[in-house]
């Protein structure tokens, strides 16, 4: 029985044909509901959260957050935080395209009067659950 497969045995064209392919797959994803779907069949629940705060520690550390609050915040081992720090400022700068991306969407949705609602809060509840929260919206009109 076969174990797993160790990058450093793979030969450089197999190297080429799986990393090669991976990405070509996900630039066919156009939505965002497409990128959700795959990744949810891609990746346990355990590995999209340890990539979610991968991406939130960059997005702090660039924001200028401590290693403590980081730390605070995301309850991440200072390990992981250095490592993450250490791609941002020697890797090949996809920490920062996509959070700068991010931002500027970010921006423009602010920008053009929408609110900026994030999941599980108070305003995506009421927004999702109109009927639910009728006089409350309607008070707050």
């Amino acid at each position: 029985m076969r174990g797993k497969v160790k990058y450093h045995e793979l030969s450089e064209f197999q190297k080429r044909k799986y990393l090669g392919e991976f990405y070509s797959m996900i630039s066919l994803l156009r939505t965002r509901d497409e990128v959700k779907k795959f990744f949810k069949d891609l990746l346990t629940l355990s590995e999209v959260v340890m990539i979610s705060r991968r991406l939130q520690i960059a997005k702090m550390l660039l924001e200028g957050h401590t290693y403590e609050e980081i730390q605070k915040n995301l309850k991440a081992a200072t390990a992981t935080i250095y490592q993450v720090e250490r791609w941002l400022n020697h890797g090949f700068g996809g920490y920062k395209d996509v959070i700068k991306r991010y931002k500027k969407k970010e921006v423009k949705k602010t920008k053009k009067g929408k609110e900026i609602i994030t999941p599980f809060t108070l305003s995506h509840i009421r927004r999702k659950y109109p009927l639910h929260f009728l006089l409350l919206n309607l008070l707050k009109k």
